[in-house]
Parts: structure tokens; sequence; C-alpha cells
């Protein structure tokens, strides 16, 4: 089991890193029916739309960034400091509330070969605001041509009309879409936080890759967290609009049951609500399970851990 997620790990880096590292080395004199991503415009994208958020949704007063402005998730309300399964400083980042079904992401490969096409980008037919879209892809290979040059196909309409075949893998990657400039500088067991380029509709779009643990399935896994606010949700104003209780203004103590490296870690949370008269005796999974559950998983999000201590 072991030996087998290491090997999705690897899997999955490669698929993500060929493609960040050949933008930098991209032939700058492209086929004249291929597209070149430095010149490419750029895809609009915001979260916080009604359509795209949940739990942060702009209403003109929570200060949440503009449309398409770079958003900076190691600042608060994006990062959270809370408490692992025994008791472990933990810092991990919020990007909203998603489903279990990923979306799919396509990955293109010369028809016979192992590795990615040299230089291309990513496909996604999906953005923040979308019906469909998640932070959670499915890895998808596409088979193209010999002959193939980088970059000719840049969207999933264009995979579909050139009748090039497809294979669903069993890899899944957590890759959030943001606007271009964005930043998480924290990870676990990688110091790669660039932000990778990708194609959505002939337009370039922008996203992270968090690979602290190897994911796979059909649908994404789920880890369990127990949380505690400030207002209690069965009372007016409570749950996540009062936010979270803190012990120094920054500390929580939600505890996330599983950490990178256990082989039941997941970034998708399934949220439980405890009663904020036992935070002070909260402080890790044992404590937690004790505690006075006011609801059981009420939503999954996506909370990479970025830091453990």
């Amino acid at each position: 089991m072991k030996r087998n997620a290491i090997m999705v790990l690897m899997a999955t880096t490669m698929f993500f890193t060929a493609c960040k590292k050949e933008e930098e080395k991209m032939d700058e004199t492209p086929m004249e029916s291929a597209l070149n991503p430095s010149s490419a415009p750029r895809q609009s994208v915001d979260r916080f739309s009604v359509d795209a958020g949940t739990l942060m949704v702009r209403d003109g007063s929570n200060g949440l960034p503009a449309a398409n402005v770079a958003i900076n998730f190691d600042q608060a309300p994006f990062i959270t400091h809370g408490l692992g399964p025994h008791g472990e400083h933990v810092k991990y980042y919020n990007f909203d509330v998603m489903p279990l079904n990923p979306a799919p992401i396509y990955v293109l490969f010369k028809t016979g070969s192992s590795t990615p096409v040299s230089g291309q980008l990513n496909i996604v037919d999906v953005i923040p605001g979308d019906a469909t879209y998640n932070d959670f892809w499915n890895v998808v290979k596409v088979y193209v041509p010999q002959d193939y040059r980088a970059n000719t196909v840049t969207s999933v309409s264009e995979i579909a009309s050139k009748g090039y075949a497809t294979e669903e893998t069993t890899i899944l990657v957590n890759c959030p879409i943001v606007p271009e400039g964005s930043t998480a500088s924290m990870r676990v067991g990688s110091t790669d936080t660039e932000l990778t380029m990708g194609w959505y509709n002939d337009k370039i779009v922008y996203y992270f890759n968090f690979a602290e643990a190897p994911l796979m399935g059909s649908v994404m896994p789920i880890s369990p967290i127990y949380v505690t606010f400030n207002i209690n949700p069965n009372m007016p104003g409570g749950g996540p609009p009062s936010g979270f209780v803190t012990e120094d203004g920054t500390q929580t103590h939600n505890v996330l049951f599983s950490l990178p490296g256990d082989s039941d870690y997941s970034p998708l949370w399934s949220v439980s609500v405890y009663d904020n008269a036992d935070f002070t005796s909260v402080m890790c999974s044992m404590t937690a399970s004790a505690a006075s559950v006011l609801a059981t998983d009420v939503m999954t999000v996506n909370c990479p851990v970025a830091h453990v201590e």
C-alpha cells in the first residue's frame, strides 16, 4: 500500500512539474496553429462571487478581494491555526466548500509515450463560478499524434472535435484556480509554491499545486475535522459568520483527525461542530470526540495542511 501511494505521488508530481518546467523553456516561435502562453489572453477569475463561494462570498463589507485581484492566502481569513490528532500545531489553507466529485483536467501525451507533451499546458473546462467547478481534479490522459506541436490544442472542445482518444485515470490532484499573482507560501513536503499555467477555452488560467499527499479514486476521499464557533450554530448569528473561537486571537481548537503521511489523510475535510463550551478541553482527536457535538458532517471544505509543528 505504501509503495502504491509513493508511485501515485510520483506520477502526480510528474504530470504537473513537467508543465511548470517546460513553460520556462518553451519555443518562442510556435507554429501558426499553436498558441503562445506568454502572449495568450488571461481568463478573469473570481472565487468570491455568489456563484463561486459558499463560506466566502464578497458582500462589500467583509474585505474579500475583488474579482481577478491577486489573493494572499497567507493572511486571514484564508489561513487557520488548528490542532492535529495528537495536539500538533498545524496551519491549513481555507479554499471554501468543495464537492466530492472532481472535475476533469486533461494532460496530453503523444501516443506511446509515458510522459506529457513537452511544453503543453494542461487543459480544464470549468473555472470558479461554474456549476461543476472543483478545486480537485481527476487526471484524464489525452493521446495526440507523434507530430503534435505543444499548445496547438487549448480547449476541451478541440480535444473532442479532433477525436483524440482519452483515458480517465484514478489520479486526483488539488489545484485551486486563482487570480494571476495569488500567493500561498507554505507547503508540506515541497518548496514549490509557484503558480502553474493552464488552458481554459484558449485563455490562460493559473492554479496552485498542493501535493502533500497522494490522492486517488473516482471521488474525493474525506477526513474529519471538528470545529467550534464564537456563537454556536443553533443561536442567532451563530456558526461560520461568528468566526472560530481562538485562545489568543489566532490559535483555534479546530482538530484535524489526520495529517499528511497518515493513510487516511485528505485535504477535503468533513466538518463537524462541537459546543464552544467545550473549547478549553478540546486539544486532540480524543478530546474532540468526547466533546458535545452539535452537528456532524455539515459540509466538505478544501483545507490542505500547509505546516505542521
